[in-house]
């Protein structure tokens, strides 16, 4: 499972010009999910999203986490995340999983980070043809794969 979460200052995802999901301060994190996916990824990821250390403290030093600053979370489902571009120029997506078992593990991963956090999670629509808006602060963009563990 990879994800590419961005701090932002705030985040809307709209379908059909109709806003779904919307936060200010927090997280927005984009989903791309394999086949071999699993619980273990999700919780492997779950854990480092809500601790990773990308707020800043007093001393204006990244040291807080999401839960630290009482910030939002909006997860978005994107299978462009699983690309690849090794040989020409065209993306493969042959990694991505297909649609079920990329649904089970999108909404395992809402409900997983909304029991830790301890607060409702906001998310675009699965499948849908998604417009997000974001402001992004610092940037701060971070890339995390449950399978290199990085």
């Amino acid at each position: 499972m990879r994800l590419l979460i961005q701090k932002v200052i705030e985040a809307k995802v709209l379908v059909s010009d109709e806003i779904v999901g919307e936060i200010d301060k927090g997280l927005l994190i984009f989903q791309g999910v394999e086949d071999f996916d699993d619980d273990d990824d999700i919780n492997w990821l779950v854990n480092k999203v809500l601790n990773l250390r990308v707020f800043n403290d007093l001393n204006n030093v990244m040291n807080l986490s999401v839960k630290d600053v009482d910030g939002k979370v909006l997860v978005v489902s994107q299978f462009t995340l699983m690309a690849s571009i090794k040989k020409g120029n065209r993306p493969s997506y042959m990694k991505a999983s297909g649609q079920e078992h990329a649904k089970l593990m999108y909404e395992k991963f809402i409900t997983e980070l909304n029991f830790s956090l301890g607060k409702p999670i906001e998310s675009g629509v699965f499948r849908a043809e998604m417009k997000v808006k974001l402001i992004n602060d610092g940037p701060i963009t971070i890339w995390m794969d449950s399978k290199n563990k990085q």
